[in-house]
């Protein structure tokens, strides 16, 4: 089929790999605008637009679709753009930008969207960091027939998978990225057959973007939940807290962590201790061994080559971070 693919970060770009592979003719590909990024603040273009352009197809990167917006110029371009490529179906995922109806209309059979979640569960920007925070035990991949609302089109394929109880969005986004990808090959030679879904009415929930202010600890919250959010929050924005030692306070990012049970009375944020095996920390609801830390600047070390250089005291309190 004739493509028009529209994506932005690594999880769209397992997708666009594996429909070219599969032998799809990708005539246009959308990515978001390059952004500065890394310590320098160089402009870099996205996993998709790399991927593009290592292939040598033909990459569009409009700020804005809406012709009656900020950015006309950039959406009559792509508009352009679009209508010359004489697509069958343009094929979303995690592009970032909204769909207008005439973008949704300009393909043969309409654009369909790869999301990971299984809908109608975690629509929005961040499915697979807000399926483990919550403590979901299974997510998904579905492939969606997109109209103008916030992922609400029929659902034409879905497939679940296990979320482990040791997955970091990291390790969860990897087997999704290739279950989206190798759904939407299998999706593109059935189109047309399919007999749409229409999503439940019960069940909705919205993955809201992750902040970066939600990385700061909560020790009040209970271990399991901290846990959580220490996986779910793995790469990006990390979870830290304050700590401080002999040079001073700084904040450190948690990476891994167990919930242990505690007996102790405590206050939240009190190093029960800090040895080889970890750094035990109450919460509202039992403890955290922390077994992997990282310093400003430095590497991820763990918990025993972290105390080397960051001495720790039974009693002493953390804190969130400022």
């Amino acid at each position: 089929m004739r493509v028009i693919f529209a994506g932005t970060p690594e999880f769209a770009s397992v997708a666009l790999a594996q429909l070219h592979a599969a032998g799809h003719e990708v005539v246009l590909v959308m990515s978001q605008p390059d952004r500065p990024a890394g310590r320098g603040m160089k402009l870099q273009a996205s996993a998709v637009k790399q991927w593009a352009v290592s292939q040598g197809l033909a990459v569009s990167q409009p700020r804005s679709l809406r012709l009656d917006g900020k950015y006309p110029d950039d959406a009559q371009a792509a508009q352009m753009a679009i209508a010359a490529a004489h697509a069958d179906v343009m094929v979303v995922a995690a592009y970032g930008l909204i769909l207008p109806q005439w973008v949704l209309d300009a393909p043969r059979y309409g654009c369909l969207n790869i999301h990971a979640s299984l809908l109608p569960r975690w629509r929005g920007a961040a499915p697979i960091h807000r399926a483990i925070e919550a403590g979901d035990t299974v997510t998904g991949v579905t492939i969606m027939q997109m109209d103008a609302g916030l992922d609400t089109g029929d659902m034409l394929l879905t497939q679940s998978v296990q979320i482990e109880p040791a997955d970091t969005t990291s390790a969860l986004h990897d087997k999704l990225a290739d279950l989206g990808g190798r759904m939407i090959v299998q999706a593109l030679g059935s189109v047309g057959q399919f007999k749409p879904q229409v999503q439940p009415s019960e069940g909705i929930t919205y993955a809201h973007k992750i902040e970066k202010s939600e990385s700061s600890v909560d020790w009040t919250l209970p271990a399991a939940v901290i846990e959580r959010r220490i996986r779910a929050f793995d790469p990006f924005p990390g979870v830290s807290c304050a700590m401080t030692c002999l040079a001073g306070s700084e904040t450190v990012k948690i990476w891994h962590a167990q919930v242990m049970s505690n007996t102790s009375q405590s206050p939240a944020g009190t190093v029960l201790c800090a040895d080889a095996q970890g750094v035990c920390v109450a919460c509202g609801e039992d403890a955290l061994r922390i077994t992997q830390l990282q310093r400003p600047g430095g590497k991820r070390l763990s918990a025993v080559d972290f105390l080397r250089g960051f001495a720790l005291q039974h009693g002493q309190m953390l804190g969130p971070t400022a």
